[in-house]
């Protein structure tokens, strides 16, 4: 059985960082949107599909192709759900290899037929916004502007695909405020839930 991890986040609450302590005391890959951008590459796509935010956009054939995969179109543009679909297609192939660690990108629900550990990392609003003023030099406003919008995004990009509601704790196996242990202490909190749950081995 693989050790497979799927990290939600709260903007602002370190959970990126959080699954990539998990991935080192582990010794498990991580997917955040860099790697898996790497990984789609690999398999024959354009690595820019899964660059940026986890938002719904269109993307013109000659910029997402980049081995003439044209099977899944009839017309000059990618639409949404076929972006999620080869988006798909690539965490479950990666999932299916070996132990691996997924930040967003749904998915939870992508791989909700296989025996994941399912976290959302969150904390305080307060706490954000200070660590996004401290993380990137912003004032107290724009980090909360910013949080706001980044959280607005990834609901709304979670919960088209899924049909499911981000965020809301009966959507994972755990939820965890990383305000309170801190970004290591967060990991080691995690991977002793999923030992105990039999989830993480």
């Amino acid at each position: 059985m693989n050790t497979i991890i799927n990290i939600g986040r709260s903007f602002g609450s370190g959970g990126g960082y959080v699954g990539q302590a998990i991935g080192k005391k582990l010794g498990i890959p991580f997917y955040d949107n860099e790697l898996i951008s790497k990984a789609a590459e690999e398999k024959g796509f354009s690595k820019s599909i899964f660059a940026g935010e986890e938002k719904r956009s269109l993307f013109s054939v000659s910029s997402f192709f980049s081995s003439g995969r044209l099977g899944y179109l009839d017309s000059g543009y990618v639409n949404d759900n076929v972006l999620f679909k080869i988006q798909s297609e690539v965490i479950r192939s990666i999932a299916g290899e070996g132990d691996a660690i997924f930040i967003g990108r749904c998915a939870d629900y992508i791989l909700r037929d296989m025996d994941c550990l399912d976290v959302f990392v969150c904390a305080p609003m307060e706490f954000r916004i200070k660590r996004l003023m401290e993380n990137e030099g912003l004032s107290a406003d724009e980090a909360e502007n910013l949080m706001r919008r980044k959280d607005r995004t990834r609901e709304t990009y979670y919960n088209y695909y899924t049909f499911g509601a981000w965020g809301k704790a009966d959507n994972y196996d755990l939820c965890i405020d990383s305000s309170i242990l801190g970004i290591d202490g967060t990991a080691d909190f995690i991977i002793d839930f999923g030992r105990r749950c039999g989830k993480i081995k």
